[in-house]
This record gives structure tokens, sequence and C-alpha cells, in this order.
């Protein structure tokens, strides 16, 4: 009996909502295959109880854990340090735990671009990004670390895609600049990746971004953050024109695999994860 190990390895998340969160189950499932006893505790996190909710998660030795909304900027207050991409995005997703020491990193934009490497490299690519929320930010800083040749924001508030452009121009190589987004918007000539960075089609199979679609035809790929559905109506429109498409899976799934991998040394394995998520989702 003495060799056993009863102890688990903990992880988890903290938000609200919670229910939707497929990351959990995605997750396990990769434990469960390769026979890692760990866990991952999807936790309903009011704004009151985050100090709480991560002293415990200190407390009690988790080795990570996760951060989605509202948390992303507020958990940062709680923390011993951040990353350098988490410091220019300014919200933290995924928070390490080692020796006692919280630190902050941002995964959004970094699952997204591996995601979009199995398509195509973004270095010297233009890019139209739709949305200047929090993803869009995360992504927008990836791709001018990652060397984007011009990354164009497009947002109903002009001023949050005047602030992305702003912190792409100081600290990439990249070129950036602002699109006021009223109405169905034409994508710019000269535009090849496409990314839809707004909440908007997250389960519900019909919405779609306001986008002028006889503008996609030149565009080589479309990308989506949505992975609920994960067909969305606009990758199936920009299918119909001809675009490579990219759903929001493999986002999610490169997000789990980075997470994973800066809590616990190793890496999960990405193909069981991804199918979990076609199972769940019927994909």
């Amino acid at each position: 009996m003495s060799d056993q190990n009863f102890r688990a390895i903990l992880t988890g998340s903290f938000s609200t909502p919670c229910k939707d969160n497929p990351t959990g189950a995605m997750i396990e499932a990769a434990w469960e295959s390769d026979g890692t006893n760990a866990r991952y505790v999807n936790c309903d996190v009011k704004p009151e109880n985050l100090a709480s909710a991560v002293a415990g998660a200190k407390a009690m030795e988790w080795v990570g854990f996760n951060c989605s909304m509202p948390h992303k900027v507020s958990v940062i207050q709680h923390l011993d340090g951040v990353t350098d991409a988490a410091k220019l995005i300014g919200a933290v997703n995924c928070v390490s735990i080692s020796d006692g020491k919280l630190t902050g990193d941002n995964t959004d934009g970094k699952g997204f671009l591996e995601s979009l490497k199995s398509v195509t490299d973004p270095a010297g690519k233009r890019v139209l990004l739709l949305g200047a929320g929090g993803a869009a930010r995360a992504i927008a800083v990836e791709l001018g670390l990652a060397g984007a040749a011009s990354v164009a924001i497009a947002s109903r508030d002009v001023s949050k895609a005047e602030e992305i452009a702003k912190l792409l121009a100081e600290n990439t190589k990249s070129s950036a600049s602002a699109l006021p987004w009223d109405g169905d918007i034409d994508v710019p000539e000269g535009i090849e990746i496409l990314i839809n960075a707004t909440p908007v089609g997250l389960g519900d199979a019909e919405a779609m971004p306001d986008v002028n679609v006889e503008t996609l035809g030149g565009v080589e790929i479309v990308a989506d953050v949505i992975f609920n559905p994960p067909k969305t109506r606009l990758l199936r429109t920009a299918a119909k024109k001809g675009c490579t498409t990219l759903d929001g899976l493999g986002m999610l799934v490169n997000q789990g695999v980075i997470g994973v991998e800066q809590w616990m040394g190793k890496k999960p394995d990405a193909q069981v994860m991804a199918e979990k998520l076609k199972e769940i989702f019927g994909a």
C-alpha cells in the first residue's frame, strides 16, 4: 500500500456563470486517457469571492487554474507576477502556482495562434480582426508578435480599436489601424485573414457578425473564435465563397494544452481533447 498515491493533482477554473464551460471535460478526458491522477474543478466564483477563491487554490496547493469572465483583469491584483504577453494584453486567463507563487499568463491569443498555424503562418499576412474586446486584444498582440504585416481592428467603439492599434504599433513591428464598424463592414481589398473575435454566433447557429459577404471572396482564411456551434454561419458563408475556414475548437484545445503544460510540465493529448469537444458539440 505504501507506494500508492491517492492524492490528485488539482486544477480548475474560476468564472461566473460557468456551467457552459467545456474546458474541464476536455482536459479530464486527456488525463483519463493517459492515466494522470488529476482533477479540473469548474467553479462558479462571484466577483466578491475571487480573492478567497485564489487564496483557497493556493492553500490547497493547486498547481494552477484558469480565469474566465468576469475575472480576467481583476485577478491580476491577487497574483505575484504576470508574463510579458499578459502585461501587454492587460488580462490573465491562466495562472500557474509554483512554490506558493502565482504567475498569470494569457493563453487566448496563444491558443488561437497555434490553431491558425495549422492552416497558415501569419507572418507577413494582412489581417482584419472583428471586435476589440479581451479576445481580440489577446489575438492582436500575438499576431503582432508573430510578425503579421498589418492588423486592422474593426469595432463599434472605434476608441477601443484605436487602443489596440496603438498597443501593436508601440510593441510590435506590425502596422496597425482602427476601423469604424457601422452596419455591414466591407472587407478591405488585400486582406488575407479575417478573424471574428466577437461573441456573435455563440450558441446561435444563425447569428452572424455584420459583414458584407460579397467582399469575402478575396479572403484566403476566415477564422472564428466561437466554438459552440463550431460551424458558425460566418464560416458556412465563407466556405461557400471559397475561403478556407477555421473554427474555434482548435483555439480552445490549444489553450488547454498550453495551460496544462504550464501547470504540470507535460502536454496532454490534444487529439483526445479535440475528440471530446466534437462529442460534446456533435461536430
